[in-house]
């Protein structure tokens, strides 16, 4: 700014003295009003130099006043520093002293100490987990709190404290024990919340209305297994639940839930079934084809043969049984020879044999073909395998089992259609053959009695 001013003055001066020129030249070059003017501009010059020095002393003097009162600021910050110094080597002292005192006084107390922290640690972890924190809630946190805390050496327990921890771990192991009913909210199916009357079984499993139920420790909640075990199991859990006294079967679980997790995952009868895949689907209709047509063969032959057994016991010969149709050709021929009647009977009994074996080569082609079906499926789900091992290699086994399981359950269902199936065959064509034997039998006696007669 002081720059500005001077140069501003400057100017004025060389303007001045521009003006004076011109005015000299103008009045023929006045040299003493030249002169004049000169000594006036030297006079202002002179006078605002003096002033600007003046004002240059004065802001030193205020320079170095701030400079003292800065070195006197940190002349005080200085022995302030060392004060809080020789202070916290003091503390220091003091704190290792109070320290060494403590362990001392503490002697064998540290160790039971330490031997609180542990337990209290590991029971935190138990409780945590265990089923009795359904109905017992937060038993848990108090644990760990106290295990935090005698982590802690500037804290110590307290003779409640530590009768607390003796009375959680009793109440444990007592409740360990019980078969104890309680109300409180589970999730069913669905996600809504119901309360229902749960059964716990010590520290085992948790039932309600007869399904086992699940505890969620992170959310402190109860739910319906998404999956129940097969119906055994859940028959014996409404038993012991409908049960007031006495003895029960049950199917508990020792690990807490562990087993039963796995137990709920294995796939049921429906399950398997559909991992046989359209192979499978095939096997089952062809089986539930064999099977209708035994059960009508078994019908009609259970017919025929009580007709034919009421036939034996009668003279008069009857059009509503194979044995009575077979007899009525000796009426219908009353005259010819013994060796013509055996070829009529024989064509009687051709006629008849239809109707009594119909169906039964059908039922022996499926006992052959269901294995084969089989063999089908496990050759696709075996395929299937290498494909996924080809594509993905070795290292996760839940790529093969997939093709694995399909190859093995068609195998399975192949020979669960064609081992009854053989038996259902056998008996019929049995039973047929037995029908046809008695139409051979009594053939051969009309055949003998009309040798008899022409004798």
């Amino acid at each position: 700014m002081k720059l500005m001013k001077q140069f501003t003055r400057s100017a004025a001066l060389v303007a001045t003295l521009a003006l004076s020129h011109s005015a000299l030249a103008a009045d023929s070059m006045d040299l003493d009003a030249l002169l004049k003017t000169l000594e006036q501009g030297k006079v202002a010059q002179s006078a605002e130099n003096k002033e600007r020095e003046q004002a240059f002393m004065a802001r030193e003097n205020e320079q170095l006043q701030m400079l003292r009162q800065a070195e006197q600021t940190r002349n005080a910050k200085l022995q302030e520093s060392e004060q809080l110094e020789t202070r916290f080597e003091e503390n220091e002292v003091k704190l290792a002293q109070l320290s060494d005192t403590l362990q001392n006084r503490m002697g064998t107390l540290k160790e039971l100490f330490g031997v609180l922290q542990q337990e209290a640690g590991e029971s935190a972890n138990k409780f945590a987990t265990s089923v009795i924190s359904a109905q017992l809630p937060g038993r848990d946190e108090f644990m760990e709190e106290m295990a935090q805390k005698m982590g802690s050496s500037s804290k110590l327990a307290s003779i409640e404290d530590i009768e607390k921890v003796w009375f959680e771990l009793q109440r444990e192991m007592t409740e360990q024990g019980k078969v104890t009913r309680f109300n409180t909210e589970v999730i069913v199916a669905g996600g809504a919340k119901e309360n229902k009357e749960v059964l716990r079984v010590g520290a085992f499993n948790l039932i309600a209305d007869g399904k086992y139920l699940e505890y969620n420790n992170v959310t402190d909640t109860l739910s319906e297994l998404t999956r129940q075990p097969v119906d055994r199991y859940t028959a014996s859990a409404q038993d012991l639940q409908q049960a007031t006294d006495g003895f029960v079967q049950f199917a508990l679980d020792p690990t807490g839930g562990s087993i039963l997790g796995l137990l709920v995952q294995a796939p049921g009868t429906e399950e398997r079934v559909h991992q046989g895949g359209t192979v499978g689907y095939v096997i089952l209709a062809v089986g539930a084809l064999a099977l209708l047509i035994a059960i009508e063969r078994f019908i009609s032959l259970l017919i025929i043969g009580s007709k034919i057994r009421r036939q034996l016991k009668d003279d008069v010969a009857r059009d509503d049984n194979p044995l009575g149709r077979v007899m009525k050709v000796k009426d219908q021929y009353p005259h010819v020879a013994h060796d013509t009647l055996e070829l009529k009977l024989s064509e009687a009994i051709l006629r008849e044999m239809p109707k009594i074996t119909r169906n039964l080569t059908l039922i022996k082609i499926i006992s052959v073909v269901a294995p084969l079906l089989g063999l089908l499926g496990t050759v696709t789900g075996m395929i299937n395998t290498f494909q996924a091992i080809t594509l993905f290699g070795t290292g996760d086994p839940k790529l093969m089992a997939g093709g694995i399981s399909q190859a093995l359950v068609t195998t399975v269902l192949g020979l669960v259609v064609a081992i009854p199936t053989v038996f259902l065959y056998t008996l019929l064509n049995t039973r047929s053959k037995n029908l046809l034997l008695i139409l051979q039998e009594q053939s051969a006696g009309l055949i003998a009695e009309r040798s008899e007669k022409g004798a």
